[in-house]
C-alpha cells in the first residue's frame, strides 16, 4: 500500500506550505487544486463553480458549464454537491493507489482511511494568520486586520461545515488526527524535516 499523508488546515497556518515542502522532501506526489481541476475535467463544471462547491459555498454567480452558455443546473444545488463530494472522493482514491502522496484538504483523511494515513492538522493563533495572509495577499489588497480577521474566521468555519457534513466528524478535533502541528510563530521550512523523519528509511 502507498504511503499517504492528509493535511487539515485553518487558512493562514501555512498547511498548504507544508504539504508542499514535505511532498518535495519526501519526493511524494502532491495533490492540492489539481483535485479540483480533475473534477472540473471529469463533470464538465467550471472550475470555479467546483472550488464553490467544495468550499460549501456554491454561487449562481460562477458559470456552472464550462465553455458554454449558462443554463440552470438539471438538478437542485444539494444533489450537485453530493455529486461532486462523490466524484472527489473516487479520484483522491485513485490518486492514492497511483503512489505515495500529500494530499491537502478536502476530507482526504476521511475518504482515505483505510489506507491508514498520516493525518496532520495544522493550526496557528490568529496574529500568526494575518501575519501569513498579509505576506501572501497581491499588493493591491487594503484589508484592515478586522476585516482580514473575519474573512479568515469565515472560511474556517465554511471548512468546519463542510468537513462535519460529510464525515459526521468534528474539524480540528485532535482525536481525529495523528498530528497536531502549532505553526505559531515558525518558519514552515524549518518543521518539515522533523515531520518528513516519520516516513524516511
Amino acid at each position: 500500500m502507498n504511503r499517504v499523508i492528509t493535511i487539515g488546515r485553518e487558512f493562514g497556518s501555512g498547511g498548504r506550505e507544508l504539504g508542499r515542502r514535505l511532498s518535495e522532501h519526501l519526493k511524494f506526489a502532491y495533490y492540492d487544486q489539481e483535485i479540483i481541476s480533475e473534477i472540473s475535467r471529469r463533470t464538465a463544471l467550471s472550475e470555479q463553480y467546483v472550488q464553490a462547491i467544495v468550499e460549501h459555498q456554491p454561487s449562481v454567480s460562477f458559470p456552472i458549464n464550462i465553455g458554454r452558455s449558462f443554463y440552470p443546473a438539471p438538478t437542485p444545488v444539494f444533489d450537485q454537491e453530493r455529486s461532486v463530494y462523490r466524484e472527489q472522493a473516487r479520484i483522491i482514491t485513485e490518486m492514492a493507489q497511483k503512489s505515495d502522496c500529500v494530499i491537502v484538504g478536502r476530507c482526504g483523511d476521511y475518504i482515505l482511511r483505510e489506507y491508514k494515513p498520516l493525518r496532520i492538522f495544522v493550526y496557528a493563533d490568529m496574529q500568526s494568520k494575518i501575519k501569513r495572509c498579509r505576506e501572501k495577499a497581491p499588493e493591491e489588497e487594503k484589508m484592515t486586520d478586522k476585516e482580514l480577521k473575519q474573512c479568515i474566521l469565515g472560511i474556517d468555519k465554511k471548512r468546519a461545515k463542510y468537513y462535519q457534513f460529510y464525515t459526521g466528524h468534528k474539524w480540528g478535533d485532535r482525536l481525529n488526527y495523528d498530528l497536531c502541528i502549532n505553526t505559531s510563530g515558525t518558519v514552515i521550512k524549518e518543521v518539515v524535516p522533523a515531520v518528513a523523519k516519520m516516513f524516511d528509511e
